[in-house]
Formats: C-alpha cells, structure tokens, sequence
C-alpha cells in the first residue's frame, strides 16, 4: 500500500501515541510486513499518515478477536492493494461486528494509554456523554466501551458542537435499530419454526459481518452523495 507525501504528516512516535502502542511494536509490525513503510522525507525522516493508523487499529482489532500475529498477517495479505483510511476503517468495523458487545474496566492511566492521548475532566465528560465511558466504583476507575473508544476519541476533535454530536448519535441509532428489526424479520423467515436456536446463532453468524459491511458501505456512498448534492446545490 502506497502512501502519498502529502497524507504522511506523523512520526513514528507520533503515530505510536495515536495508535496506543508503542514505537518498538510499530517497528515490529514494519519488520513483519503488517505496515507498509513510511515515507521518506526531508532528512531521511519516516512519515506516516492516516492509511498506516487505520492499519494499527485493524491489528488492534484482530489482535482482539483472539487472532494470532500469523492468522493477522494472512489476513492482511488477502486485502486488496491500495487500501484507504476509510477502506480499513470499515474492514475494522466489520470484524468487531463478530464479537459481542465487549467493556472493560480501566484505570485513568490505562484509559489514557489505550487512547493515546492525555484526557482532561472536559474529555471525559464528553465521552460519557457520548456512551464511550462510565465511573466505575473504584477510584479513578472507567468502565469503557472499547468498540467506541477509538471512535469517540477522534469525536474529541471534531469541530463541531458537542450538542451536534450526541444529536448525530441518536439518529444513527434511532435509524441502525430500525434497519436491524427489519433485518431481522427477512432472517427469521428464512430459517423455518422447527429449526433449532443453533441454526438461527448459525445463520446470524455468518450474515452479520456481511450486513455490516453492506450498511458501511451503503452509508458512505449516500452520505457522500448528499454531501455533493448539498456543496454544487444539485
């Protein structure tokens, strides 16, 4: 995968931080082929972009599933050349569809780490807000969605007001429940009322990461679309 000079605007360490990893493990994916290389700029620096940080989440997220560095590398190596952020983003998207709902409890420390960043009382309100996090009973202690958590950290720096964002979560989720109750009809009239519950766990195991990646991409295509009917006034 190919990444333009103008999109590779992060160093090694600044890419680790963003990822949540450190230097050494972007090194070790470099040296097993998981990462493409960076590119090389002035004074013989790396530079990394959003293609090679959609990638470490992608790792991430198979690392999460319980896949092995082998199991992930053949997995990367039957993605198609060329990839882009938003290409991996949906990639990631889908395999976290294949486990159920995960949250974990995690220290401020820990939190921090796993987002990459520092988070201030402001950060945390915002991602409580946005059903990211909750207090936990311990102190300093968070109970944290770790499907959204990434999401929601990049949410942190989007210029747009807060109230904006939680309106744009509940239509996302008012309109996702719709389309899984209706979903889930057309799948309950393809397995008959003799068959058992393993074969309905069957058949939602195998149609939910393909339905998820229809809905992302169906998504992406009409929002982009309305996006360009909106900017020409079409």
């Amino acid at each position: 995968m190919a990444t333009d000079i103008e999109g590779a605007t992060l160093t090694v360490d600044e890419l680790a931080a963003r990822a949540g990893v450190t230097v050494r493990t972007v090194r070790f994916y470099s040296t097993k082929g998981l990462l493409p290389p960076p590119v090389i700029g002035p004074r013989r620096v790396g530079h990394y972009g959003q293609d090679h940080l959609a990638r470490l989440a992608l790792i991430e997220e198979l690392q999460q599933q319980g896949m092995t560095l082998a199991g992930i590398e053949r997995y990367l190596q039957q993605l198609p050349d060329g990839l882009s952020a938003q290409d991996l983003a949906i990639h990631r998207a889908v395999v976290a569809s294949w486990a159920p709902d995960a949250a974990e409890e995690l220290d401020r420390a820990e939190l921090e780490r796993r987002a990459g960043r520092p988070l201030g009382a402001e950060d945390l309100d915002r991602l409580a807000a946005m059903g990211v996090l909750r207090e936990a009973a311990g102190p300093d202690a968070y109970r944290v969605d770790l499907g959204l958590l990434r999401l929601g950290i990049r949410l942190l720096d989007v210029p747009i007001a807060h109230e904006s964002i939680l309106a744009a979560r509940t239509v996302m989720v008012k309109h996702t429940r719709a389309a899984a109750r209706e979903l889930s009809l057309l799948f309950r009239a393809e397995v008959s009322g003799h068959e058992s519950v393993e074969a309905v766990k069957d058949l939602s195991a195998h149609m939910q990461p393909l339905v998820v990646q229809a809905l992302l991409t169906t998504f992406q295509r009409s929002l982009n679309e309305e996006l360009r009917e909106w900017l020409t006034g079409s």
